[in-house]
């Protein structure tokens, strides 16, 4: 399999956890389609540096993580946006609205984050260990447990909050 083959194929592979970056890391469709064109460019641009150290997954958090947090720091700098687009749920046979709600406040709380939180707290829901989260954050081990910790506690504390 050449180069693009390759890449194509890993794009495809992970477009799930591209478009969860990209929803947690943006409030506008328009941006979100932004962000991930961005990602999928920086994957590219450095597919070619990728030396099989780490698993692939880890390099792609990382690239992913790191090319949304960069681009929110500089629209950071001139903000020009309103409001906040609701976060689109699919509709299954087994729909809970009860649930749906639930899922809708924890995600707006999660918005509320730092940027650093919520890129934790994102892989902390993809299922990621904490050895992974460290090697995608640069954080130690020890560190992501006390971060992942608070975040929960202050997510806890905000959501009783609100009910």
């Amino acid at each position: 399999m050449d180069k693009e083959e390759q890449f194509t194929t890993l794009i495809k592979k992970n477009e799930g956890v591209i478009f969860k970056i990209t929803t947690l890391y943006t409030d506008h469709r328009d941006d979100q389609k932004d962000l991930y064109q961005d990602i999928v460019y920086q994957l590219w641009k450095s597919f070619d540096s990728f030396k099989n150290q780490a698993k692939i997954s880890t390099w792609l958090y990382r690239v992913a993580l790191n090319t949304a947090i960069t681009r929110l720091k500089k629209r950071k700098k001139k903000p020009d946006e309103i409001g906040i687009d609701q976060v689109i749920l699919e509709q299954t046979e087994n729909y809970d609205p009860q649930f749906e709600e639930r899922l809708k406040l924890v995600y707006a709380q999660i918005q509320n984050l730092n940027d650093l939180e919520k890129g934790i707290m994102l892989l902390l829901l993809e299922g990621k260990q904490y050895d992974e989260i460290s090697l995608i954050t640069g954080l130690t081990p020890t560190n992501v447990a006390t971060r992942i910790s608070r975040i929960k506690q202050k997510l806890k504390s905000q959501i009783l909050k609100k009910q």
